[in-house]
Order: C-alpha cells, then structure tokens, then sequence
C-alpha cells in the first residue's frame, strides 16, 4: 500500500471523528465550604465563589483546559442565554486536534 492509499483512510477517520459532539464545561468559579456549611445550605442561600463577576471564565474539555473568555449576553432571538467570547485559547488546547 503506497502512502496515498495509506492517507486515504486516515483522512475518512478525521472527517468522522470532526463530527462527534464535544461537552465543553464553563467554569465560573470554585467554592470550599466546610462540610457542617454544605449540609445546612437551603434554597435561598449564597455561595460565594472565589471569583468576581467581570473575571475570565475558563473552558475545560474533561479536566483538560482548553480556552478562557468572557460571560457575555446573547441578542436577538436568544437574548437572555449566556455565552462566552474567547480571549485566550490555551497552547496545550490546539494537540486536542
């Protein structure tokens, strides 16, 4: 098998696994509350996060951090949703692909 025939099948598998759906956490924040403080949380309690509103948010595929940005509101048709504008993707992000 000559290195054409050898690309060809290697080029249908990148096209398929392009397809595939990725989950792509937010995170916002972190919180350490003692445990006694968990268990007496209710519903209309506060957890305060160890961020501030206009900090970066960051973006994880798993546990592997791939980018950071801003919140941001979406217009139109989807005002109200969250969105995030990228700033920043990590170096380590783009070996993913």
């Amino acid at each position: 098998m000559d290195d054409m025939q050898a690309a060809a099948p290697q080029a249908d598998r990148n096209r398929l696994l392009d397809q595939i759906p990725v989950e792509v956490t937010v995170s916002v924040g972190k919180a350490r509350p003692i445990i006694a403080d968990l268990l007496n949380l209710t519903s209309s309690d506060i957890l305060p996060l160890d961020r501030r509103i206009d900090d970066q948010v960051e973006l994880y595929i798993g546990d592997k951090l791939i980018a950071r940005g801003e919140l941001q509101e979406m217009e139109g048709d989807d005002s109200g949703r969250l969105a995030v504008r990228l700033t920043e993707i990590v170096s380590d992000a783009r070996a993913l692909s």
